[in-house]
């Protein structure tokens, strides 16, 4: 199949194109129905012919060209609208009735209640589109997108996400005049998995009721099905945690889907290179070095523990606290006894066999270094934070 992407230097164009070349190449390959030919990258500084060319060949049209900011009237018309015009009557002439995409926006809705010349200029495209579906009986998808956001989104520019993260990750200040503001937003990764499942034939159709999204079989529209209402508030306190996480070490709730996980890869791919590497706390001693890595708040934290040879470590217990050791370097003994009694449990670890031992609560554990040359290394990962007012850590030697 050749895909013809219009607008694909913009921000949603690049997503889609870099995973139409994944999916081409086969580094994606959990699109097996999608076979890619050529894909024919289409903006601004394209030339006629090279329209002219595509549309000659293209076997799906992805039309995601349009202008935010423009500075007239006329050039919103001319952005949302005539290069529309230009692009179908192309694919008329040459006969080509192949399914084309339409990205519109949820300001297409406004119209009556708020005449923007942005939401004019979307409506005149759509229905633009529309006609054309008539007339030629081609398969048209138009979909009316909220606020995108995701990685390659220009700050400063018309999106309040990446102006945020931007700005958060260069220590710039932020501006929020209601935090109670509510948007609808759709992460850039959601909105490609859409548009590949519009190249299977397996689009989301729907119907608009204002605002709001009615999915609907039959529907005219097609819609992303997975958005976020979030209030600025809401956004600048998640990035206020992200920024500080160098510093506490503490990670965020993340959910599979939530927004808080698809904002913080967000806010990452705007880091200035600075800012992409940091130091860690080494607790240092005779005996080696203990470091903090990573705290969570609901699942505990990971830490890396180097002793050097012939060192013995923890000789301690703890009621309800549990961990596992995981040698990665090294070779190690490993001690357990359970408290009040003379029973021992022992594992000998590799880290040339890497395994994760329990450190069960109510058992005096300890690991030693079992090497005369080299230092071991442990990564350990503990069921809690560790907390200097309540430590449940107590000495005890095996």
């Amino acid at each position: 199949m050749n895909i013809l992407v219009a607008g694909a230097r913009g921000f949603v164009g690049r997503n889609l194109v870099e995973n139409l070349k994944n999916i081409r190449d086969g580094k994606n390959r959990t699109r097996p129905s999608i076979s890619i030919g050529e894909i024919f990258e289409y903006d601004i500084d394209s030339t006629p012919e090279e329209l002219d060319a595509y549309c000659a060949k293209a076997e799906f049209v992805f039309n995601l060209a349009g202008v935010n900011r423009p500075k007239t009237e006329e050039e919103f018309f001319k952005g949302n609208f005539s290069f529309a015009d230009t692009l179908l009557d192309t694919l008329k002439a040459h006969d080509n009735t192949c399914p084309v995409m339409l990205s519109s926006s949820l300001q297409a809705t406004l119209i009556g209640r708020y005449d923007g010349p942005y939401g004019r200029s979307k409506k005149q495209g759509e229905e633009l589109f529309f006609d054309y579906a008539k007339e030629t009986g081609a398969k048209v998808l138009v979909y009316r997108f909220p606020n995108v956001f995701g990685k390659w989104c220009r700050p400063n520019y018309n999106s309040a996400v990446a102006t945020f993260c931007y700005n958060t990750a260069h220590d710039l200040p932020l501006t929020v005049n209601d935090r109670a503001t509510e948007l609808e937003l759709v992460y850039i990764d959601d909105l490609v998995e859409e548009l590949l499942d519009a190249l299977e034939g397996k689009e989301t159709r729907c119907e608009f009721d204002g605002l709001a999204t009615v999915p609907t079989s039959d529907g005219r529209y097609c819609a992303v099905p997975i958005t976020h209402h979030v209030t600025l508030g809401e956004i600048v306190d998640l990035l206020d945690l992200f920024k500080a996480q160098p510093q506490t070490l503490m990670l965020p709730s993340i959910p599979k889907g939530s927004f808080a996980k698809k904002l913080y890869s967000t806010y990452l791919s705007y880091l200035p290179k600075e800012k992409v590497r940091f130091p860690l706390r080494m607790n240092t001693d005779d005996r080696g070095s203990f470091t903090e890595l990573i705290k969570t708040a609901e699942h505990g934290q990971f830490s890396i523990n180097i002793s050097k040879p012939g060192i013995t470590k923890g000789q301690h217990w703890h009621n309800t606290k549990w961990e596992f050791f995981i040698v990665v370097a090294g070779h190690a003994l490993i001690r357990e006894r359970k408290i009040g009694t003379d029973e021992v449990i022992e594992f000998e670890v590799s880290g040339d066999k890497i395994e994760a031992v329990h450190m069960l609560p109510g058992y005096t554990h300890s690991i030693i270094n079992l090497s005369e040359t080299e230092n071991l290394v442990t990564v350990m990962w503990a069921n809690e934070v560790f907390d200097p007012s309540h430590p449940d850590t107590f000495s005890e030697p095996i």
